[in-house]
């Protein structure tokens, strides 16, 4: 831009301020192929057991799908980028971070969130936990939980050492990690 024309018309192209609204009151904007009547995709999971067949959009994760659409909210959102460990689900067995997951992606997939984790009586997962005072503040608990068993299901972490690697993915704002470490070894031991 050479001319004072042409940064003049630059400045009210494109304003300094920001708009006047927050930007979460902002419509979010949809890709140029959908339209406002798009249902969506169509996904198949079994959902703690249950199939469940949900329109979603292609943008939608699986932590979103499990909290919003199906009102399983025992799975947390935390940090929203993998790095708390929150969200952790087993999906077809394996522990997760849900958000990192698109929906769409996981067609034909299995999933247990915490509400599919002892439904009928506790684990004694859940147990453990409770007997070694191993939550706090609770809101880190499930995925704990579910980290947990899949931790226990892989059958790779055998000391205390390789246990706090193994759950290393799942903070605990609280810190209650020695007694977290504590259950897991209770129930590694049969003693729960």
């Amino acid at each position: 831009m050479t001319n004072a024309r042409e940064r003049r018309t630059f400045m009210l192209e494109y304003p300094r301020r920001a708009p006047s609204m927050p930007i979460s009151s902002l419509p979010l904007a949809r890709p140029e192929s959908s339209s406002v009547d798009d249902p969506g995709e169509s996904v198949s999971l079994r959902v703690n057991g249950t199939d469940r067949r949900l329109n979603v959009d292609p943008w939608t994760t699986l932590l979103d799908l499990l909290r919003e659409r199906l009102d399983l909210t025992g799975t947390k959102k935390g940090c929203d980028h993998g790095q708390c460990g929150a969200c952790t689900v087993l999906l077809d067995g394996i522990r997760v971070n849900a958000c990192l997951i698109l929906a769409v992606s996981k067609d034909g997939s299995e999933v247990t969130t915490i509400e599919g984790v002892g439904a009928d009586q506790l684990h004694p997962l859940q147990q453990a936990f409770m007997d070694c005072d191993a939550l706090q503040c609770g809101y880190c608990t499930p995925g704990q939980i579910c980290s947990a068993l899949g931790l226990l299901k892989e059958d790779r972490a055998r000391s205390e050492a390789e246990v706090k690697e193994a759950m290393s993915g799942n903070l605990c704002r609280c810190g209650a990690y020695a007694n977290i470490v504590a259950a897991i070894r209770r129930v590694q031991g049969g003693a729960a």
